[in-house]
């Protein structure tokens, strides 16, 4: 059977400075599987979007800001992370400048501004606390990882870089 993932992005918005992240408190909708969890901004890819377009219109969407400049990190699979055990393959970006100042909430919760050396403390997946070193370190090379998820939970980790 052919491998057919929901496409996806994941954007990590710097502040000025770089120390500060933009992350969405997910605590608006009880039904939400990411409820009372932290992430980054994005979304499922449309048909006729590039990848970069799908991550710009996700963060105006989500933000409300336009992005300037960003940054693929990297790319995860996440074999059977769905609701329903759909497998998901995240196209992973840093965007380090945007113009006009970011929504304070949507539809699914809450724009937090949080110190980078903060996000450990915060609540969410897992599997982003494998990740997310990845993203922010100061190796150029993007990662490409695979994280199997069964029943919600991670299963494994792996990665490489080019």
């Amino acid at each position: 059977m052919p491998y057919t993932p929901i496409v996806a992005t994941l954007g990590y918005v710097l502040s000025t400075d770089r120390r500060r992240v933009l992350m969405i408190h997910r605590n608006a909708r009880q039904d939400d599987q990411h409820l009372g969890k932290y992430n980054g901004l994005g979304g499922k890819m449309e048909p006729g979007e590039d990848i970069a377009a799908c991550m710009r219109r996700e963060i105006l969407e989500e933000a409300g800001i336009e992005c300037l400049s960003m940054h693929l990190r990297g790319t995860l699979n996440w074999p059977g992370f769905g609701k329903q055990g759909e497998d998901w393959l995240g196209f992973i970006f840093v965007i380090d400048a945007f113009r006009g100042e970011p929504l304070q909430e949507n539809a699914e919760g809450t724009l937090e501004w949080v110190e980078l050396d903060r996000l450990a403390e915060l609540p969410m997946w897992e599997g982003d606390r494998h990740f997310l070193p990845l993203v922010f370190d100061a190796d150029p090379r993007p990662f490409h990882g695979v994280m199997p998820y069964r029943d919600g939970r991670m299963q494994s980790w792996s990665y490489s870089r080019l």
